[in-house]
């Protein structure tokens, strides 16, 4: 049904790429759940009254909740797409992750009074009336809100966005509790057990946990997530690929939202070359970088001396040094300050965030390797090193 209605309102609504057609894909999305969830909830709240029962009238109320975050969802994609302006530069693309973050709430909240609603129904138990036309709504219910787990995980993917997701995780707990609150209309209509309290617990801890874990998806962008490996590992794809570039360092990337991602990075480069060829083949990876990834990129370019043999020496004996204080560890930057009494060894080490050598153990091994180096060639060494956390 989506896609139908995507053909209808959106114009190339395949390039889900462009930012304009992306956002309109999330409106759509949108506002097909608002319909459902009006619907499903209307009709689980007249069947919870008529039946007596507070787990679907529960359920009912929960589905027209759902209708305020489908409602927050739609705004978050609308703001979302603003233009950048003078109070936010970087653009409004978090408001995807705002929005997702609202709908968490709004489930953990719903789940909470769920639970406190199913609590006095226990101490204070009314009959209900399961009837087939129950029954058959909740059914109904099922299967509409599987196809609406499905239609937002699928889009959510295809546009990478966080809000989706917490929207398709909201419908799977609501197919998960109206599972539940069938299996308890069929105990008391053919074994007279009355669970409607117990299980309104079960739905609304499950509802809980899915509110929790859409909250904890949408609060690690908004704080600040590194990088995922596929996006990293295409970033160096595409910068290794050009011949000028030796190495690649320090990657840093600031995700703002869909469209506004700012990356920079060193690349090494020969010191040997012509700079400003090096500096046109930086401006052509920059270019490449935001036409394939979305992105805005800048590049710091690094020159090495790669075709000195005593530096190349040198730093052939660090890097076998530096794997035996531990493997994780790495460096960049590397370049000799020759001198009549004494050498520079200056460069910058890398350490992992799961590493858990402390920066004192990491200097007092270079300060070890470079006393080596002395002692084997009769001219001191001093190692100036700068020892960094990486943000990949």
């Amino acid at each position: 049904m989506l896609t139908i209605l995507a053909k209808i309102f959106i114009k190339n609504y395949k390039e889900t790429h462009n930012l304009a057609i992306r956002r309109k894909w999330g409106i759509l999305s949108a506002a097909l759940g608002i319909f459902f969830d009006i619907v499903l909830g209307a009709g689980k709240v007249i069947v919870g009254l008529l039946a007596n029962s507070v787990a679907i009238l529960a359920d009912g109320i929960n589905n027209l909740t759902d209708t305020a975050s489908a409602i927050i969802s739609l705004f978050g994609f609308k703001l979302a797409g603003n233009k950048p302006d003078k109070e936010h530069p970087f653009g409004h693309g978090r408001f995807e992750y705002i929005a997702g973050l609202i709908v968490s709430i709004v489930i953990i909240v719903i789940s909470i009074e769920l639970f406190r609603t199913s609590i006095s129904k226990i101490f204070s138990p009314e009959t209900p009336d399961f009837s087939a036309l129950a029954i058959g709504t909740l059914i109904l219910s099922i299967l509409i809100k599987a196809y609406m787990f499905f239609y937002n995980i699928r889009l959510s993917k295809k546009l990478d966005a966080v809000a989706l997701r917490a929207v398709a995780k909201d419908s799977l707990s609501d197919c998960v509790a109206t599972f539940f609150i069938i299996i308890g209309a069929l105990i008391y209509n053919f074994a007279g057990a009355n669970l409607d309290g117990y299980i309104g617990i079960m739905v609304s801890c499950f509802v809980f946990y899915t509110g929790f874990s859409a909250a904890k998806d949408t609060m690690t962008p908004l704080i600040g997530q590194p990088p995922t490996a596929e996006f990293v590992a295409k970033i160096k794809e595409i910068v290794l690929a050009d011949e000028n570039i030796l190495d690649m360092h320090d990657l840093i990337v600031h995700d703002y939202g869909p469209g506004r991602v700012m990356i920079s990075l060193h690349a090494e480069v020969p010191a040997s070359g012509n700079f400003l060829e090096l500096h046109d083949a930086i401006d052509n990876i920059e270019q490449k970088l935001s036409e394939e990834l979305l992105c805005h990129a800048t590049i710091h370019m690094d020159p090495i001396e790669n075709e000195n043999p005593e530096v190349n020496r040198l730093k052939d004996a660090l890097e076998a040094y530096i794997k035996t204080i531990d493997k994780c560890l790495s460096f960049h930057d590397f370049r000799v300050v020759f001198g009549s009494t004494h050498n520079n060894l200056i460069f910058d080490v890398t350490v992992p965030f799961d590493c858990q050598i402390p920066n004192k153990d990491i200097n007092d091994g270079l300060i070890h390797f470079a006393a080596s180096l002395t002692l084997d060639e009769g001219k001191k060494h001093y190692v100036v090193a700068n020892i960094e956390r990486s943000f990949v």
